[in-house]
């Protein structure tokens, strides 16, 4: 494949990083021959933050649209390919998997490498290696996982590109395979036992993978692999951790609470999440980022809310605001009006408020703070994963799992001073599900999960023939959120392979080793 080579070079300029958080840094042009890396401790580290630094450059290229455009509840102001479920394989950067394949270059040349660099540094100890190898685990695996969840058969490839021997271009693995290896590399992460439980910073302890953040992506491969118990198992170890240093559920229910998790981020909630800094310790200017303007703007914002979530958001805070006798309280509205999203109470304009809210519920971050992180896994996921997995395992059969899966559901909408769930244990599988679901919709607005929430769900099936996951969970959903799509979303959707995106068109004609996802030739 075309990147193969040029991360060779991207990875070579990482080496000159040095310092504990410059992968905040932009990242130099500058570049050392191969020869030259692994020779320090520095040099792992290095790669190291390469990866985080292209995981981080993917956000508004990838991470967004992928995880939000296709199932509408977030959309673009202008609609485009992605947003009309139109996709082609020349439609651009959204058929283009390089910034995937660039964190796991960094990734492989880490896994390949650190003992070769612990061999020529006597400073730089096993633990410290097997810690930056459990990070290395941690990047190559989610990547692969945004890779698979998008593409769903894709190139795997496992050893660094290091001289001109080594094998470009590589056909497709199938998914069963890519996600096997995902479990692999998780599961070796665990098994080195150097995960960390925390770092020495705040922002390392979020912004870096932990062992915290490797059992919250191995919830979710096996909640994609429809393994159902081992998801649960997973969740627990971060939801029934006795460790002091475990993500908790923030469960107060005010705005004032809720609302730290995005400003200032890095909350007792989070688990991972990519990250900017506005000011350096010294005081002068450092990381911001464009997601604020990205997500409000009257004039030229690129994201709002679809007009069906922002009537829902609407029905939620006049439901507050109802049970509080009419009395308007904006710490009521966790993540309602001033939580979730910001908008006229009457209208079906809507903006994503997460990234661009202040420290109180009306006021904006100033634009020298335009600085929040970017979520990838907080613990209302794990918990939802679990109420998930819950009513899975035996298809909505078993009372007593249906009754905990209810009860962390209601815990969540009780944070958000929301009625409990009108599903009871015997509603049925379909009706449980569906409030499951509609937490996953409304809790994690514009964090890049809602396509891919409501596609795990498609992908059930049900032995009876008695709930038809694919047209109650995801058509359903994209009809009735994504308005640029909905003319043809069923008929779209109705095929799988149309589920997962095209193959470049630019890779094809480089590689012709790589297949065309057959929805598009």
């Amino acid at each position: 494949m075309k990147s193969f080579k040029t991360i060779i070079i991207a990875t070579a300029a990482a080496m000159s990083l040095t310092a504990c958080n410059d992968y905040l840094d932009i990242m130099p042009e500058n570049s050392l021959p191969t020869e030259n890396m692994w020779t320090k401790k520095s040099d792992v580290e290095s790669a190291l933050f390469a990866g985080y630094y292209h995981l981080r450059s993917s956000i508004t290229s990838h991470l967004i649209p992928l995880g939000e455009l296709r199932a509408g509840c977030v959309r673009r102001y202008s609609p485009n390919d992605l947003d009309k479920l139109e996709i082609k394989p020349t439609s651009g950067d959204f058929t283009d998997w390089n910034i995937f394949y660039k964190i796991i270059a960094d990734a492989n040349g880490v896994i390949a490498n650190a003992s070769k660099a612990r061999g020529n540094d006597a400073t730089y100890t096993e633990e410290e290696m097997n810690s930056h190898l459990c990070e290395a685990y941690f990047l190559r695996a989610l990547s692969y996982f945004y890779l698979v969840r998008n593409w769903r058969d894709v190139p795997l490839r496992l050893t660094p590109v290091e001289s001109d021997d080594s094998e470009l271009y590589l056909t497709q693995s199938p998914e069963a395979e890519v996600i096997a290896q995902i479990k692999k590399d998780l599961q070796r992460a665990i098994e080195l036992g150097a995960a960390k439980e925390t770092f020495d910073t705040t922002w390392e302890t979020k912004g870096r993978a932990t062992i915290w953040a490797i059992y919250a992506l191995m919830a979710d491969v096996c909640m994609w692999n429809q393994e159902f118990d081992e998801a649960i198992r997973y969740a627990d170890m971060i939801l029934e951790s006795n460790s002091p240093y475990a993500p908790r559920f923030m469960a107060t229910a005010s705005h004032a609470s809720w609302f730290t998790i995005f400003n200032p981020g890095n909350s007792e909630e989070s688990i991972f999440e990519l990250q900017y800094s506005a000011n350096m310790t010294d005081g002068t200017s450092y990381q911001t980022n464009d997601l604020p303007e990205l997500f409000y703007n009257d004039n030229t914002t690129t994201y709002l809310l679809s007009p069906t979530l922002t009537t829902e958001l609407n029905q939620d805070a006049y439901d507050i605001q109802s049970s509080s006798q009419g009395v308007f309280d904006p710490d009521k509205y966790v993540r309602t009006r001033y939580g979730s999203y910001v908008g006229q109470e009457n209208s079906d304009i809507g903006y994503v408020w997460k990234y661009l809210g202040g420290t109180t519920t009306t006021e904006p971050r100033t634009t020298q703070y335009y600085d929040p992180n970017f979520i990838i896994y907080r613990v209302s996921e794990v918990m939802l994963m679990k109420a998930e997995a819950l009513v899975m395992r035996q298809m909505g059969q078993n009372i007593e799992d249906n009754t905990a899966a209810l009860a962390i559901v209601n815990q969540i909408r009780t944070r958000t001073n929301l009625q409990a769930a009108t599903a009871g244990p015997t509603s049925g599988l379909s009706e449980i599900l569906q409030a499951i679901v509609h937490e996953n919709i409304h809790e994690f607005i514009g964090e890049g999960r809602a396509w891919y929430d409501l596609l795990r769900v498609a992908r059930y099936k049900d032995p009876t023939g008695a709930v038809n996951f694919a047209n109650e969970f995801l058509i359903n959903n994209v009809v009735s959120y994504n308005l640029a799509a909905s003319d043809r979303a069923r008929s779209v959707l109705l095929d799988e392979d149309a589920w997962y995106l095209p193959v470049s068109a630019d890779q094809i004609q480089l590689n012709d080793k790589l297949k065309q996802n057959p929805y598009y030739e």
